[in-house]
């Protein structure tokens, strides 16, 4: 989704893209076509086809099968000839120069060019060289220069194919680069590779091995030891291989060496398993011993096409996304180039897709950006008095509603300052306070009381002020009732203030047939306040009486002349009950 929009966009704007695609010529293997996933080290697309290579001319044998060949992979993987390719080509020189300080990059590249062409492969030809600096000595006034060479007809010849395909030839790399970075992407070498690690890469090929010292991932120096190996019996290849080897690593000391076999000729494993080395060995079978692939792949990759995943081809797919020291181009091209219409351009890669852009694109590109940029600001400065009116008008109301609150609370304080009686927190935690004392009462009662015990009056007034009067065919079941009150209530100070028989006569209680009743009153209330209660509540059930009539008073008179017999309703049945006061 997003690549799509980034490509409509582009060409909207006027900007080219094409697809990139990577190729490897790898002897023992043939042309291989590879696109790998970065993000998830993983490779995507994979091919490849037999191609002839002659290691005594270092270069591919027949350029019409290598244009056939490539015809062939990209119709096989359904991929348009009409991309940017970036091409990996077996190494055919390297080497290592040591020259003056002070002298500049078009000195240093003539002065590569004369080593170059005294190697015999370019006194037939004319070189492509690039080069890159190694370490640099002040003491010494000098700078090491690594170099590396292809002959110039080849890449040449490899555009001239590729422009009559539609494709274009963006970048070419050689073998040793290509395998270090894969080493990297891998994490194959992640120890060796440390900043600081001196280590040794050994590459086994069909015209005999390199040695490669580095330290962490930079080249320090190198070396080349050509050996014909096909004219050896099969035993004989890893002895002559040992021999010479063994005097080689001598010049290189390291705890580590890396050793990976690029011909089928040579299993790395065996080679490493004759080499006496005191240090860590490791190495990487780059042929068809293989047991283990390099990269995980996709699914919509055969099987029996990963095991011929070169490590060349994952380090030449991963040379534009990921980032390592060593850079080599044979290509011939500069990251700014010059349009068809004569305008200078830049190009740069984003998930296998080079963008080309121009003078004009770029401005078109900078108009855009400005666009996003300024014209919200433009709109938010417009604006922005209209928001401040709007924010300050609310402003001013929450303020005014603010002053008449505090005015009121104003109001309020100087009333409760001049009443001198009214504390509005010390009211509030009395009413608390009062409520949960009622409460606890209530909950004691409904606990406590006995089964042949009667609640005649209850009353709960504030300040804790308590008042229980009843009727009890037993003290001890006064007691009882008493003691779990008292438990609930534990802060009240309450005691028994009355304890008596209901008749004036001990005879009427002798002659009565009921079971005798004692009545009792629980306060914690003082004298007086007990008085005043109970003549507010006989005036109380004096006024219901006399409404009853007739009727309700002779029933009154006769009960005032017996003794009062224990009744069988409990504290809802009888009355009165007092709330006490709010």
């Amino acid at each position: 989704m997003i690549e799509k929009f980034l490509n409509d966009l582009l060409s909207q704007l006027g900007a080219g893209s094409k697809e990139v695609v990577y190729l490897s010529v790898t002897p023992g293997v043939g042309l291989e076509l590879i696109q790998v996933d970065p993000v998830i080290k993983s490779v995507k697309v994979y091919g490849h086809k037999p191609l002839e290579y002659s290691d005594s001319m270092r270069e591919i044998a027949n350029y019409d099968d290598f244009k056939t060949v490539l015809q062939e992979l990209f119709t096989d993987l359904n991929i348009s000839p009409k991309c940017n390719i970036v091409l990996n080509l077996p190494m055919v020189h390297f080497g290592k120069v040591e020259l003056p300080l002070l002298l500049n990059d078009e000195g240093v590249t003539e002065a590569v060019i004369s080593e170059v062409e005294q190697a015999y492969i370019f006194k037939r030809c004319e070189p492509v060289i690039s080069w890159f600096e190694g370490s640099s000595s002040t003491a010494s006034d000098t700078r090491t220069i690594f170099y590396s060479a292809v002959q110039k007809p080849a890449v040449d010849k490899i555009k001239e194919i590729l422009t009559e395909l539609g494709a274009t030839l963006s970048g070419v790399e050689i073998s040793l680069v290509s395998a270090l970075r894969a080493l990297s992407f891998a994490g194959l070498t992640d120890v060796q590779m440390q900043d600081g690690t001196p280590w040794n890469l050994m590459i086994v090929n069909a015209s005999g091995y390199n040695l490669v010292s580095l330290s962490g991932k930079n080249i320090i120096d190198y070396y080349e030891e050509p050996l014909a190996l096909k004219t050896y019996e099969l035993d004989e290849i890893y002895d002559v291989i040992n021999t010479s080897a063994q005097i080689a690593l001598m010049n290189f000391p390291s705890n580590y060496l890396y050793v990976v076999s690029e011909t089928d000729l040579v299993s790395a494993e065996h080679l490493v398993s004759k080499m006496q080395f005191e240090g860590k060995v490791d190495f990487l079978e780059n042929n068809s011993f293989r047991k283990r692939e390099i990269l995980p792949v996709s699914l919509n990759i055969l099987p029996d096409q990963v095991m011929k995943i070169s490590l060349e081809s994952v380090g030449i797919a991963v040379s534009k996304s990921y980032n390592y020291p060593i850079k080599l181009d044979f290509s011939g091209n500069q990251s700014s180039e010059m349009s068809s219409s004569g305008e200078e351009t830049f190009s740069f890669h984003f998930n296998d897709k080079e963008i080309v852009l121009t003078e004009t694109v770029m401005k078109k590109i900078s108009f855009v950006i400005a666009g996003v940029l300024i014209i919200p600001a433009l709109v938010a400065m417009l604006m922005l008095p209209v928001v401040q009116k709007k924010n300050q008008a609310k402003l001013d109301e929450i303020n005014s509603k603010i002053k008449t609150v505090d005015t009121e609370i104003q109001k309020l304080t100087e009333q409760a300052s001049a009443s001198g009686n009214f504390v509005v927190k010390t009211e509030i935690e009395n009413v608390i306070k009062y409520n949960r004392t009622k409460l606890i009462a209530y909950s004691a009662l409904g606990e406590s009381v006995p089964s042949d015990l009667w609640i005649t009056y209850f009353m709960a007034k504030e300040a804790g002020k308590i008042d229980i009067k009843g009727v009890s065919e037993s003290v001890e079941d006064i007691y009882i009732f008493f003691k779990n009150v008292k438990d609930y209530l534990f802060d009240n100070q309450l005691r028994i203030y009355k304890l008596e028989m209901p008749s004036a006569s001990i005879d009427d209680v002798v002659d009565a047939d009921t079971p005798t009743s004692y009545l009792f009153e629980i306060t914690n209330m003082s004298e007086s306040e007990v008085t005043s209660s109970s003549k507010k509540t006989n005036n109380t059930n004096t006024n219901a009486d006399d409404k009853d009539g007739k009727a309700n008073s002779a029933a009154k008179s006769s009960n005032d002349s017996k003794a009062i017999a224990p009744s069988t309703r409990k504290v809802n049945d009888l009355t009165p009950v007092d709330i006490g006061e709010n």
